[in-house]
């Protein structure tokens, strides 16, 4: 949208922010300055470094290693702020300025100081020729952000229009909540701002210079006498340390923030309660390590009902992907526990079923994820298709998953029987036997087949495999469907034919059916919130009806386009 409606997204930042997160602008003006692929080329370094460190013995320091880079990550927001401006604190506000009506300044290389003095936060273990070797490495990189950042902002009128409009919008949800929290008001009310705020000096920072745009914006020069006398450099400074201490530090504390406990080193008074799902996930191993006994009596609360725990921003293979690797866990079990019931309150997929493609085709990830939407949807489905789960093969058979844990479960799942190949009809004609056998009535059909693979499928005749590869549209050829319908019609069922929904767990180049065919549905990916779709539809979806529910929303209406 930025390169090709940059009006249109700039002026969008306070709709979008409603069904999206605070956190993408910031990312946004990140990878808009880094390049695109920044986040996947520094995590496939990442994960190079891992594959060292595994080699040489080094797996084993990884706990402390991740404990200490936690708790040095906010270690800023808490430690005492320099009675003296350092370089890297104004370097931004020397190389230009903010100021409404500035105009660019000519950039002069950063010469670097003859001596250059050791911060207070680094290690006081550290050797002074090295503190000193890294400061100097320190000075060029910010220096070299800095430049990049404005010669960007100056350069190209798109970012710098979003860059504006990212730095008014997070000024005013600050002032917005630094209102509230002076007045005295409901401590929910504050939003989440402050959060996902960059913090001064941070490699978004660094990168975007955002911080320093924000604190003008708070504190502008006008706002306070003794601000107007300052240089330009002493003024951002100043900005950024009000920023941080009269604004960040405040409302993250009040936000109860898990890293800020962690940093301080107070464990025992960290309310677990608060802790978001994606941190609980992170910090679990943390909590356990640091405060056992009051971390496994908040996990016996929740699972007591007494205390409830947060899943909400986890995807099914996420909290499930412990299970996954064979390990108990009690907090993906309460997380996915708390996922079906907050599914379930929205609405069940009553007589439904997942056919579960757990063939050699679907390594990797693709596996994961069809393993856990196939356990969940069968927990979420009503009786008499609760907790039973379909597999492709030769013959595929119906199976009642066995296991009580989730790791039972998905263990299950993985080991049931798959053939070489997927016998689509064959799903189908299961049901179909299932239900004259036992003359079932229409009403009690299955619904809705979820069907999760990687979209490769055995046609039933010749004719519909040669005219589905040869996409020759003129040659007369019945799908996949088609043939379903037909005999389910022959067998009496023919006004309660199942819903097919098709969710492509890999890129795949085949189409089972058209986008227009009645009854189907094509999902690409893997989201919760289709699943929350499906659950509000009652599980009978098309495609249009997908569409239209993704976009139906409140907060849609307030979208405009400008460019």
């Amino acid at each position: 949208m930025h390169e090709h409606h940059p009006r249109t997204l700039a002026c969008n930042v306070a709709a979008l922010a409603e069904f999206g997160y605070l956190k993408d602008f910031p990312e946004l003006l990140f990878r808009l300055l880094r390049g695109p692929d920044v986040r996947a080329v520094a995590k496939a370094g990442a994960e190079a470094d891992k594959a060292r460190r595994k080699a040489k013995g080094l797996a084993s320091q990884r706990e402390e290693l991740r404990a200490r880079l936690a708790s040095r990550k906010l270690a800023s927001e808490l430690a005492t702020v320099p009675a003296k401006a350092t370089f890297d604190y104004f370097l931004s506000a020397a190389l230009s300025k903010f100021g409404k009506g500035s105009k660019p300044v000519e950039v002069v290389p950063v010469q670097e100081p003859a001596e250059v003095q050791k911060p207070e936060a680094m290690e006081v273990d550290q050797k002074k020729k090295t503190a000193a070797r890294r400061m100097s490495k320190k000075v060029r990189t910010v220096a070299k952000l800095a430049v990049q950042s404005l010669e960007t902002y100056y350069g190209d009128r798109a970012y710098r229009f979003l860059f504006d409009a990212v730095a008014d919008f997070f000024a005013a949800l600050l002032t917005s909540d630094l209102q509230q929290l002076a007045s005295g008001g409901k401590k929910r009310k504050i939003g989440l701002a402050a959060k996902w705020c960059p913090t001064p000096g941070s490699s978004f920072d660094r990168t975007t210079l955002l911080c320093e745009a924000i604190a003008r914006r708070l504190f502008p020069r006008d706002s306070d006498p003794e601000l107007t006398q300052l240089s330009e450099e002493h003024y951002a400074y100043r900005a950024l340390h009000r920023l941080r201490r009269e604004v960040l530090v405040p409302l993250r504390k009040v936000l109860e923030l898990p890293e800020v406990y962690m940093s301080a080193q107070r464990w025992s008074e960290l309310p677990y309660t608060r802790v978001a799902s994606v941190a609980m996930r992170r910090y679990k191993s943390l909590f356990k390590k640091h405060d056992e006994e009051r971390f496994d009596k908040y996990l016996e609360d929740v699972e007591a009902g007494k205390a409830k725990i947060a899943a909400g921003a986890l995807l099914p293979h996420e909290i499930a992907a412990a299970a996954y690797r064979g390990q108990d866990d009690n907090v993906s079990e309460l997380q996915w526990r708390r996922m079906v019931d907050d599914l379930r309150s929205k609405g069940s997929l009553h007589n439904c079923i997942s056919v579960c493609d757990v063939s050699a085709s679907m390594s990797g990830t693709p596996m994961e994820v069809c393993i856990a939407l196939g356990v969940l949807t069968s927990e979420l489905s009503e009786e008499p298709w609760a907790g039973k789960v379909i597999t492709f093969s030769e013959n595929p058979e119906i199976h009642l998953i066995k296991g009580k844990t989730l790791r039972q479960k998905m263990d299950f799942v993985r080991r049931m029987h798959w053939g070489g190949s997927t016998n689509f009809q064959g799903v189908f004609d299961q049901i179909l036997r299932t239900a004259v056998e036992a003359s079932l009535a229409p009403e009690k059909m299955i619904r809705t087949v979820f069907v999760y693979s990687d979209m490769e499928f055995n046609m039933a005749s010749g004719s519909a495999y040669a005219a589905y590869y040869s996409r020759r549209e003129s040659v007369p050829w019945e799908t996949d469907y088609e043939v379903i319908c037909k005999k389910f019609r022959d067998a009496g069922y023919g006004d309660v034919v199942p819903q097919i929904i098709f969710w492509n767990l890999r890129d795949s180049q085949s189409t089972p059916v058209t986008s227009t065919q009645p009854g189907v549905a094509m999902v690409s990916g893997f989201s919760k919130n289709f699943l929350k779709i499906f659950l509000k539809n009652d599980g009978v979806v098309n495609p249009e009806a997908i569409m239209m529910e993704a976009i139906a929303g409140e907060e849609y209406q307030k979208l405009a386009v400008y460019d």
